[in-house]
Parts: C-alpha cells; structure tokens; sequence
C-alpha cells in the first residue's frame, strides 16, 4: 500500500502504483462476496477457542485466522527526531514528498536498500536534487534499482573513516532502513523470531498455534515483495479453507448483491457549488472558515499515497456520525498546492481542524478512529 510503482506484479505490463493495485485486489474481493470492515483491531485472543477478535466497533468469533499485519518502517532515533517528524523528517516518500514545500527543494534519503533507492528515485519527481546516504561503502540494493532515474534546513553528517562532520544542507529526510512487523498483537500468543516476525512452518503458512495462520510482510523477513505477499496469501487462505473443512468447522455463505454505492457528495457540490448546510465539500475551505459556525475537517491527501485511501473511509465514517455538527472537506494536494502550502502541510495524510477561524489541530499520518471521534466530540 506503500509501495509507488509497482513493476514486477504479474499482468501489469505497463506497471501499476501500488494503491491502484490493493484497490483493484479489493474490487475483486467484493465481487466475489467477501466483507471488508476498514476498523482499528484493538485485541486478539488465541489462546482460547473459538479465537476472538475485538475492533473498535465489533467483536467475532472464528475458528481460523489469518494474520497480514505487514511491518511498519524503522526509525533512526536521531537528536530533535520527534520535534522535526512529519515537519522535514518521514519514512514515506510517496505519501510527502509531493508537499509543495519540498517541491524544487534539496532532500536526503538515508539507506542503502532497495527501499532507499525505491524512495529516492520517486522524490526526484519533485525534489532539485536528492542525496543518498549510505552507511556502508557500497549499495545493498538490487541492480536494478541502483540503475533507476519550523522546518528543518540541514542535518549533520559523520563520516565512519576519518570523523570528519560536515552539514548537508536539505529541506526533507527521507527513512529507508526496514521495518518492524507489526505483530505486537500475537506477543505471547504465537512464536515470533528474533526480529518480531511471526513463525511459520517452512513453505506453509501455519504457526505454532493451530488454525491461526500468517502472511505478508509480518511474516516475511527476507523477500518483502508484493507478490510474494500476495502468494503467501493465497497460501494462507487455501490452508483456512483445509482447516476448516478438515475439522467439520466450514459454513458456506452466500452473499447477497450488493447496492449501488451511494453518492458522498451532491450533484450541487461536484460542480464545485457551495451550500453551508451540506457535511461534505470539496475545495471550498475559506468560504466554509469565514461563513460557518461547525468544527470544520480537512483532510489533505495525494493520489499516490496508500495510507489516504486507507483514512478516507474511516475518517468518511466518523465524519457521518456527527454528520450536522461538522464539515468535511477533502484537498489534492497536487491539484491545490496552495491551499497545502499555506496551511503548512509537509505531508499526507494530513487533517488539520478549525473552528471560529482558529486551527485547532493538525493530525499526521493515520491514527486510530477513537482519536478522531473523541476529538470531534470535544470540540463540535
């Protein structure tokens, strides 16, 4: 979901950017009768059966589970790190580094890994001149990616051979040093290597609880390709299937035809009209900051960033809930980068809150439902 371009997925001969693609597997997955909930998952038991799984909305019982948390990428702990995170310092290129206020900048990409160069290549759309920084004396990355095409004004370099420090004067870093698998969930539960990373039984998916199974990134510590992602999946759900059936524990259903999907925004406001009285808008923020009385949310997104199109819904949900007390506006920031840039925002997902022509919050990357709601409540 992370993942820009995406050049090595069967059947995309062209390419395709790695949010496209989730969205097309998710499309596919509908149609063939599956529910997806986008919630925060807040508990799991295995240790006791039928397993349980607790979100922030629901609770369900299974029999069998699959685990595909993924990982979540590494920080480097550096001084004044937190003062400058999501303000010149990120881990995602493709979700900041289209701000207008990197464009045309000098920006740092520090690793030596396919991810690295991954991230650096991409910020050469945007960025005058990107540095790589590598900690070794040579790329770790594959050949190919070698070969490809407030604020923070500087960060201080030590070289390992002579001591030497100089400043690299750069208006963005860039993390690309790995990840940590997000499986803080199962600690305790199901065996996890060293590194985090769930077990699982060489060429399977099984770990060392039965009928809990595992795929993706949590469980892959050496490939960490979408397709052997999405292979180790197919692994997964085929062995759920076996399992299930093995134990007299499977019940086919059928699910029903779905309705058409609903308009979000009217016909009014897709013209790019405006009527106060309507929750959700597009674009008309000044008109919605000097006219309206509501909490106003305005959520800055890009079409290359996974994370956004895995907010909006949630963010969409909330919103619907307190529905007359809140406006909700959605800003490109490549088609309005001077609406981004005059609010400040260094990256996205980005919602900044206003009421009484007063910002009151500006929240970064994507956080749990519960935070926005809570929020949303105290001020509305």
């Amino acid at each position: 979901m992370t993942t820009t371009e995406v050049e090595n997925f069967p059947g995309f001969p062209e390419g395709i950017t790695g949010p496209d693609l989730m969205d097309r597997m998710r499309r596919q997955a509908e149609r063939w009768g599956a529910e997806l909930f986008q919630e925060d998952v807040e508990f799991i038991d295995v240790k006791s059966r039928p397993f349980t799984i607790r979100s922030s909305e629901r609770e369900v019982k299974c029999s069998s589970l699959i685990i595909a948390t993924g990982a979540t990428a590494k920080r480097l702990r550096l001084p004044r790190e937190d003062e400058f995170w999501s303000r010149g310092i990120s881990a995602c290129a493709i979700c900041d580094g289209a701000s207008p206020l990197f464009k045309g900048q000098i920006l740092a990409v520090v690793g030596g890994g396919d991810t690295a160069t991954e991230e650096a290549v991409y910020l050469t759309k945007y960025a005058r001149h990107v540095h790589l920084l590598v900690r070794r004396d040579q790329l770790r990355a594959s050949k190919a990616m070698q070969d490809s095409k407030g604020q923070m004004s500087g960060i201080l370099l030590k070289r390992l051979d002579t001591g030497e420090e100089t400043v690299l004067e750069v208006r963005g870093l860039f993390y690309g040093i790995g990840h940590t698998p997000n499986s803080q969930l199962l600690e305790g539960q199901v065996e996890l290597n060293p590194s985090g990373y769930i077990w699982v039984k060489e060429g399977t998916a099984k770990t060392s609880v039965e009928g809990v199974f595992a795929a993706g990134d949590v469980q892959d510590q050496e490939w960490r390709q979408a397709v052997t992602a999405a292979g180790s999946g197919c692994v997964a759900a085929l062995s759920v299937e076996r399992y299930l059936v093995a134990n007299d524990l499977l019940i086919e259903f059928h699910q029903p035809v779905a309705e058409e999907v609903k308009k979000e925004l009217s016909d009014k406001d897709v013209d790019m009209g405006f009527d106060i009285s309507l929750t959700k808008h597009r674009v008309c923020v000044l008109k919605l900051y000097h006219e309206s009385p509501r909490l106003i949310c305005v959520l800055y997104t890009s079409p290359t960033c996974g994370p956004c199109r895995t907010l909006k819904p949630i963010l969409s949900k909330v919103i619907d809930e307190f529905d007359q007390n809140v406006h909700f506006v959605e800003i490109d920031i490549e088609e309005d980068p001077e609406i981004a840039e005059a609010a400040g925002v260094m990256g996205t997902p980005c919602v900044q809150f206003f009421k009484n022509k007063e910002m009151l919050r500006t929240v970064s990357g994507v956080k749990m439902k519960k935070e926005y709601k809570e929020f949303i409540e105290a001020n509305k």
